[in-house]
């Protein structure tokens, strides 16, 4: 029996599971040198992998978009991720799996010439806002910084292309902000780092068309709404509707709903989260405990 230590969590690198400390991706490697790599999490939350089918089926999107090949069926993959959140002992997780492109033989620039690495891992469940940012909300900074135009990057396949929302959000988070929501050219904001936006006004839904990642938890709340009756607009959010919305929120596999309660330092509404939002937020968790959404790890 192996004594390797997965209490922090595990990964699958190289044909074999080792503790996540001990995961790596070498120096050399392209996915590491140019960020040249493809990624999808998905979650487990209280025992069962929520949303699954819809995850893998994007990472596979992905993936081919920048022409990557992850070696492993869409059923291995699967195993794999189960077998790292098993490994961990995790009830609540968050796991990754992604593909870099390798390295190419010394001397060349031809990224056909790479080998392809798959890789996955499952460490305990990531929220992206603390406990009392979930409950009374997060104060969001729109950036100056540009989102990475789409004919650049395609931003509906899941990349590690961070530097401009990294950048914002160290902007942002000296203002004394919590997070920061990127814009296009055109002053309208986008999404970000590691989420969408949605804003509420006069009872409708509105949520970025363009430019943002086709995110599953986003995909969630427009079904979420649907279900309870609220109408949804995915259409361009210039800066100063979010500004002036009667609500706000961020979606997010880190956490789900999450309440925005200030943008650029002007109150959202009343300052509280709002009832349109809460609501989204009761049925989300809500939907972890339906059998169609979910897939229980065999422990």
């Amino acid at each position: 029996m192996s004594s390797a230590d997965y209490s922090k969590g595990a990964a699958w690198q190289g044909g074999r599971y080792v503790p996540i400390a001990e995961a790596s991706v070498p120096l050399t490697d392209w996915g590491f040198l140019r960020s040249d790599a493809a990624y999808d999490v998905v979650t487990v939350w209280d025992g069962a992998f929520f949303r699954l089918d819809l995850h893998l089926e994007r990472f596979l999107r992905s993936c081919r978009k920048f022409r990557l090949d992850p070696g492993r069926t869409p059923q291995e993959i699967v195993e794999i991720l189960s077998q790292c959140v098993k490994l961990a002992g995790l009830r609540s997780a968050y796991v990754e799996m992604l593909v870099t492109r390798g390295q190419p033989p010394w001397g060349s620039r031809d990224p056909r010439q790479a080998v392809n690495q798959f890789r996955a891992f499952a460490v305990p469940y990531v929220w992206i806002a603390n406990e009392e940012q979930r409950q009374h909300g997060l104060h969001v900074q729109v950036s100056k910084v540009q989102r990475i135009p789409p004919a650049s990057v395609d931003p509906t396949a899941k990349n590690y292309h961070w530097n401009d929302m990294t950048m914002g959000l160290l902007d942002a988070l000296d203002a004394g902000a919590d997070t920061v929501v990127l814009s296009d050219a055109q002053g309208n904001v986008v999404e970000g780092p590691g989420f969408n936006i949605f804003a509420v006004r006069g009872g409708r839904l509105v949520t970025p068309a363009e430019g943002v990642l086709e995110g599953i938890t986003r995909r969630t709340v427009v079904e979420i709404a649907g279900t309870l009756g609220v109408p949804v607009d995915v259409r361009a959010l210039p800066a100063e509707e979010l500004r002036t919305a009667d609500e706000a929120f961020l979606s997010s596999s880190g956490g789900g709903v999450l309440p925005v309660t200030i943008v650029d330092g002007r109150r959202i509404g009343n300052g509280e989260p709002g009832a349109i939002t809460r609501r989204v937020l009761q049925m989300y968790w809500d939907w972890h405990y339906e059998p169609r959404y979910s897939v229980p790890v065999r422990y």
